[in-house]
């Protein structure tokens, strides 16, 4: 086995066929489907299915994926770490859902650069539905999320705190006394949602569904104090985080019954080399929260 057969060999995985692979390498065809094939005659196993010149992976080729895959990840950084020693280091990409980035956030952030003053890290904002793809598709190293994700599974994670959703009005709102909020409260109410990309809507919308009931949705965005800007009058209400509304003290939460709850939690890609600084940030989330 070499470096280069599992290279020919997850290019192929990537494009589903030998032609794709060929075309992405700039090598031959021919030189593909050798290397794919000393590698199944190595273990004994077959990688791929067939079918009308497009691939997909048998059992022992998802297996082989996953292992050769973090192989070659794992030799990526280490040349990057090796060409680059003494040099900054690239950059962590975190990805942040902007309902979390202007409360939990900032703290957290300054608190770690303090502790680590030589640390590296860019901040991407994105829903959970989407920092997760990305997390899938290597375009960010790790992410905050809410962790009701449907593909959670696919993903090595670590839970931060426990929340539940909230709906958060003004004193001038005609909900703002209740003790708690029923689904049917909010049947007609004026509605702000976040943003599609955003787990906490599928939730709402799903015990929508279930309960019969059609709030009116006014807006959906991704800036909390846009949101905040828009239920100062107590015209309509929105669903927030228990503790990002405990910042925001001028404004109500109220429970639903029953509870909503859910987790944040940080996320990355299951099986892929972890850095020495993707190590220490995930231990400072964790001790942090």
């Amino acid at each position: 086995m070499t470096l280069i057969q599992l290279k020919y060999f997850c290019s192929a995985c990537r494009c589903h066929s030998l032609t794709g692979a060929a075309n992405e390498l700039f090598v031959t065809q021919p030189a593909i489907s050798l290397a794919i094939k000393e590698l199944e005659n190595e273990f004994g196993i077959v990688l791929f299915n067939r079918n009308n010149n497009k691939l997909s992976l048998t059992t022992d080729g998802e297996i082989f994926y996953e292992k050769a895959a973090y192989i070659l990840q794992y030799c990526n950084e280490m040349q990057y770490e090796m060409d680059n020693h003494g040099k900054p280091t690239r950059a962590i990409r975190i990805g942040i859902p902007p309902i979390l980035s202007s409360i939990f956030f900032p703290g957290m952030l300054d608190a770690y650069l303090d502790a680590n003053p030589d640390a590296n890290v860019t901040l991407e904002e994105y829903g959970s539905v989407r920092a997760c793809d990305m997390i899938l598709h290597d375009e960010l190293d790790i992410a905050l999320i809410n962790m009701e994700m449907y593909n959670i599974d696919r993903l090595d994670s670590r839970v931060l705190l426990h929340d539940q959703l909230v709906f958060c009005v003004s004193p001038k709102h005609r909900l703002a006394d209740k003790p708690y909020i029923e689904m049917s409260d909010i049947d007609g109410e004026n509605v702000i949602l976040f943003n599609k990309d955003s787990v906490q809507n599928n939730l709402l919308k799903s015990r929508f569904d279930t309960n019969n009931i059609k709030p009116n949705i006014v807006m959906q965005g991704s800036q909390l104090y846009t949101t905040i800007n828009f239920i100062r009058n107590g015209n309509c209400g929105c669903f927030l985080y228990e503790s990002v509304v405990a910042g925001l003290p001028k404004y109500k939460a109220i429970p639903l019954q029953p509870p909503l709850k859910t987790d944040i939690g940080i996320v990355w890609k299951k099986g892929r080399y972890i850095t020495s600084q993707m190590q220490t940030f995930i231990q400072f989330a964790q001790n942090y929260w």
